[in-house]
Order: structure tokens, then C-alpha cells, then sequence
């Protein structure tokens, strides 16, 4: 199973196939404008300039579960961060990705890798803060910026806390470029 089963849309509300991504290196992450995280985008922005000539795509889920931080139309968020941090990867519609109404892919890439021992080996005061050293149920999600790894066959090969920076993952996508 991969996520190229996957459809979703983008902020103009335009159904894509994630079969579009087939053969290439992902990393999908649910994001907020409003947390304080988001200047992780910077951080995501440069990844993506390295490695987007080498098959390398970032794929950008607004979520507003968590205290709603992603307030906003989706094309207002999708110009919020291209306006503020310079993105030039795409940015999706908001989507759930917790709960009875999580988006398909969501409850996939949970299912395939859960948080357990991803998370609990973060450590500083967000997580101490949000809790995310405590394994959630079925996988849950636990804050924005929550990331996923994506090999070319389309497999979720890793996950990575929210505190995760993204400089920190240049190693695990050359491993997997």
C-alpha cells in the first residue's frame, strides 16, 4: 500500500491525485499559521530548495484542530506563506487529521507510522508543554508540524515530532533520495 491511492485538494480547491508524486521524495506536513512553530516554514523552504531538483517535494496540510492556528480561508494561508517565509512548495486545503473526521491520507500515514517511539525521543519544554513524550492513542497527532518521509514507491518511511527542526532532516531525505 502507498499514498498514491490518496486524492486531496489544493487551496484553489482543485482535486489532486497523489499518484501525481509518484517517483518522487515527499515530506508532508499538517502546518498553522499562528503557532509557534511556523517559522519552521523558513526552515522547510530551504529544504525544499535543495533537494526539489533532486525529486524532492513538500506537501503543505493546513490544520486548524489544534487551538485554532490556522485561521483562514485556504488561499489566505497559502499566501501567508509565500508572502512571509517565501514558499514555493504547494500548499493544500485545510484538512483534519485527527478524530472521526481525519482526512484519509491522515488516518493512513497514522496507521502506517505511529508516534510512539518517534515522539518520545523528543524532548525540551514544547514537548513538556503539549505532552508529546506520552504516546497518544492510535497515533493521534499532536501538534502542528507533525512530519512525514515519504520514499519514491510512495511509503512512509519515517516520522518526525513537531520540535523536529527541519534542518535536522537533511540526512533522512539524502538517505532516501
Amino acid at each position: 500500500m502507498s499514498i498514491y491511492q490518496y486524492s486531496v485538494k489544493d487551496a484553489f480547491q482543485k482535486e489532486v491525485s497523489l499518484g501525481d508524486y509518484q517517483g518522487e521524495v515527499l515530506l508532508i506536513v499538517n502546518t498553522a499559521t499562528k503557532c509557534g512553530l511556523t517559522p519552521q516554514y523558513a526552515g522547510l523552504e530551504k529544504l525544499y530548495e535543495t533537494y526539489n531538483s533532486k525529486g524532492f517535494e513538500i506537501l503543505d496540510f493546513p490544520c486548524n484542530q489544534f487551538m485554532n492556528q490556522a485561521p483562514g480561508s485556504d488561499e489566505q494561508l497559502s499566501s501567508f506563506c509565500q508572502l512571509n517565509y517565501g514558499t514555493t512548495f504547494k500548499t493544500f486545503a485545510k484538512i483534519d487529521i485527527n478524530g472521526d473526521t481525519a482526512h484519509p491520507l491522515y488516518k493512513y500515514l497514522k496507521s502506517v507510522m505511529n508516534n510512539e517511539d518517534v515522539e518520545k525521543k523528543e524532548k525540551g519544554i514544547i514537548n513538556k508543554l503539549l505532552d508529546l513524550t506520552k504516546p497518544s492513542n492510535e497515533g493521534e497527532i499532536k501538534w502542528n508540524f507533525t512530519k512525514f518521509l515519504i520514499n519514491r514507491n510512495g511509503e512512509v518511511v519515517e516520522r518526525f515530532a513537531p520540535t523536529v527542526k527541519p534542518e535536522d532532516l537533511a540526512s533522512a531525505i539524502e538517505r532516501v533520495l
